[in-house]
C-alpha cells in the first residue's frame, strides 16, 4: 500500500534527486569535451552520478576526468601540449629513473581501479532498475509473466527479476564493449569473457541493492509513515539512491577480487 509522505520527506527526496541529476547532466558535459579513454566510461560515469550524486562526480573529477579534446583535431589538447614541450625543451638534467617513476607514478592506485570497475557494473544495474521498475508500473501484464498471483502478490517482486534480467543484459553488453575495443578476438569469445568478468559483480551489486530497498520498502517506510512508496514518487527513488550505493559497497570487494585473480580487467 503506498503512502502521503509528510512535507519534509518529498522536499528531502526531490532536493536529492535534483542534486544527483544535476551533478550527472556536468558529468555528461565534461565527458562530451574530454572523452574517456575507454568510451563505455563516457555512459557510465553520468549514469552512475545519479545515484552516487557528489561524491561519485568528485571522484570522476579528481581521479577519472581526461584531458580536454582539441576540437578540430584529431587529438586530446593536454597530450598535444605535452608532447610540444617535451619535443622543444628537453629536460638534461632530469635522470633517467626519474622518468621511469614518473611513468609508474600515472597508474592510478589499485582502489580507484576498482571503484572505477564497480561503477562500471553499476551503471548497468542501475539502466536495467529504471527499465524494469517503470516496465512493470506502466506494463501490468509484465509482473504477470513473472510469477505475480501465482507466486507472490508484490509488484516489487516483479520489478526485481525483471531488474536482473535488464541489469545482467546491459551489465555484461556494457563489459563486451569494453573488452571487445581491448582484444584482438572472436566476438564470442569477448562475450564469454564478458560474462564470466561480470556476473559476480552483477549479482553481489543487485543482491545489496535488493536487500536495502527491502528493508526501507517493507519495514522502515511503513513502520515511520504507514506504507511503501510508488515508484511514481520521490521518496521511492530517494531510497533507491542508498540501495544503488550500498549495492556499490557489496560489489567493490567482489570486483577487488576478480581484478586480483586476473578474471577482470583493471580500468
Amino acid at each position: 500500500m503506498s503512502t502521503g509522505f509528510p512535507l519534509w520527506m518529498t522536499i528531502l527526496a526531490t532536493a536529492s534527486l535534483v542534486i544527483a541529476g544535476a551533478c550527472a547532466a556536468a558529468v555528461a558535459v565534461d565527458v562530451h569535451r574530454r572523452p574517456q579513454p575507454m568510451a563505455v566510461m563516457n555512459l557510465a560515469f553520468p549514469v552512475v552520478t545519479l545515484f552516487g550524486s557528489v561524491p561519485w562526480a568528485l571522484f570522476y573529477r579528481r581521479y577519472r576526468r581526461a584531458p580536454l579534446r582539441l576540437e578540430g583535431a584529431g587529438g586530446h589538447e593536454g597530450n598535444a601540449h605535452h608532447d610540444t614541450s617535451h619535443q622543444d625543451t628537453p629536460r638534461h638534467d632530469t635522470p633517467r629513473h626519474d622518468t621511469a617513476h614518473a611513468a609508474v607514478a600515472t597508474e592510478p592506485p589499485q582502489w580507484i581501479s576498482i571503484a572505477t570497475s564497480t561503477s562500471h557494473c553499476g551503471a548497468g544495474c542501475a539502466i536495467g532498475d529504471v527499465i524494469a521498475e517503470f516496465g512493470v508500473a506502466l506494463i501490468p501484464a509484465l509482473a504477470v509473466v513473472v510469477g505475480k498471483g501465482a507466486f507472490f502478490e508484490r509488484d516489487m517482486y516483479a520489478a526485481w527479476i525483471w531488474d536482473f534480467v535488464f541489469a545482467f543484459a546491459i551489465g555484461i553488453a556494457l563489459q563486451y564493449f569494453a573488452i571487445a575495443p581491448m582484444r584482438n578476438q572472436p566476438w564470442r569469445r569477448s562475450l564469454a569473457d564478458a560474462i564470466k568478468a561480470d556476473t559476480a559483480s552483477i549479482i553481489s551489486w543487485q543482491v545489496g541493492m535488493y536487500g536495502l530497498m527491502a528493508l526501507i520498502q517493507l519495514a522502515l517506510f511503513p513502520h515511520a509513515f504507514g506504507g511503501t512508496a510508488s515508484v511514481f514518487s520521490a521518496e521511492f527513488w530517494f531510497a533507491m539512491q542508498w540501495a544503488m550505493i550500498t549495492g556499490f559497497a557489496f560489489a567493490f570487494p567482489v570486483n577487488a577480487l576478480l581484478i586480483r585473480r586476473g578474471v577482470k580487467e583493471a580500468m
